[in-house]
């Protein structure tokens, strides 16, 4: 496995694991063991970063994440996040229509103390904010994070769905390391003016979701049917008529691929890694074989009239569907 850098030297592979969904927003939690052992294997294929957050459960995906990987600490970097206020009756995900975050610094040090726990560890390597929390300066919440840094509780400081301009702020503050966003052939919003901002500060970037939510496999089309609690019932991109008018993207991807020999998955991340040397994306599975062509993909080198094609066909193709519904986009972009 490849590695790559993110900013302040962070160096990881080239493809991480992102992990939320081996127990949370896809349906019933997958088999704790059948995990423990996935993310063993991915260690031994050469994955060396590993995505979680406090919320995710709340806080059963990092319980999982520790178990896992404190046979391996020193071989692997682990990212989590805060920013949401996990008090009793209070909904995370905001579709109350409350927004749920909560970035004041006494619950970052609550946060930062039990995910600290809760992984096994005695540094948290890369600390994300979740969600920007428009109620709280950017710059008390990169300062909270600077003195974790400097009692040692926490290496590095990241940002997840944030913009360029609160970006620069934060990072005026305390060096920020990544941002992770969503980011995919379908998703390029961050196209715009984030990554151009992210490459004047060196800063990181790490696409969460690169493969559409599972979309850009192939593997869904417009007769699929998701299980009870899949997020993705929820979610207007995947209606039945969103994925047959999307169905294009995965056609170019799949020609493409029929050309390298490779899965469209892999070819939809080798087309995010040769968007820049600093982007390291984190795809989700529970499947060993989707782990292994998810690695492979960091080795697949696409050449620039494939890589033109790809974007070509990507630029005209209009993706119908909104990305959340509205309750859950507002707490995106703050």
């Amino acid at each position: 496995m490849q590695t790559r850098t993110l900013g302040q030297g962070l160096d990881v592979s080239a493809v991480g694991l992102g992990c939320m969904g081996m127990s949370f927003t896809y349906g019933p939690p997958a088999d704790r063991g059948e995990m423990i052992a996935l993310m063993r294997h991915a260690v031994d294929e050469g994955v060396t970063f590993f995505d979680t957050a406090e919320v995710y459960g709340p806080h059963i995906n990092e319980e999982l994440v520790g178990e896992a990987l404190a046979p391996v600490r020193d071989r692997v970097v682990i990212a989590t996040k805060f920013g949401f206020d996990l008090s009793p009756g209070r909904d995370p995900r905001g579709m109350s229509g409350s927004p749920g975050v909560d970035s004041r610094p006494e619950n970052i040090v609550r946060a930062v103390e039990g995910s600290l726990t809760r992984l096994r560890v005695d540094v948290i390597d890369l600390l994300y904010q979740h969600r920007v929390d428009p109620h709280v300066p950017i710059e008390d919440v990169a300062g909270t994070v600077r003195d974790l840094i400097a009692q040692g509780k926490v290496r590095h400081f990241g940002m997840s769905e944030a913009n360029a301009a609160t970006v620069r702020r934060a990072h005026a503050v305390q060096p920020v390391t990544a941002v992770q966003s969503e980011y995919s052939l379908w998703w390029r919003s961050p196209e715009t003016e984030l990554l151009p901002t992210l490459d004047e500060l060196g800063i990181g970037f790490v696409p969460y979701s690169p493969l559409g939510r599972g979309f850009l496999t192939g593997a869904i089309t417009p007769d699929t049917t998701f299980g009870e609690g899949d997020f993705r019932n929820t979610l207007p991109r995947f209606t039945a008529e969103a994925r047959a008018a999307n169905q294009a993207l995965v056609d170019v991807l799949a020609a493409v691929g029929t050309e390298a020999d490779a899965a469209p998955a892999q070819v939809a991340l080798a087309w995010l890694l040769a968007q820049r040397p600093w982007i390291v994306p984190i795809p989700g599975t529970t499947k060993v074989h989707r782990l292994d062509e998810n690695a492979a993909a960091a080795d697949l080198t696409l050449d620039a009239d494939a890589l033109a094609r790809i974007t070509e066909a990507a630029d005209a193709i209009t993706v119908q569907g909104e990305r959340y519904p509205e309750a859950l986009e507002r707490l995106t972009g703050l």
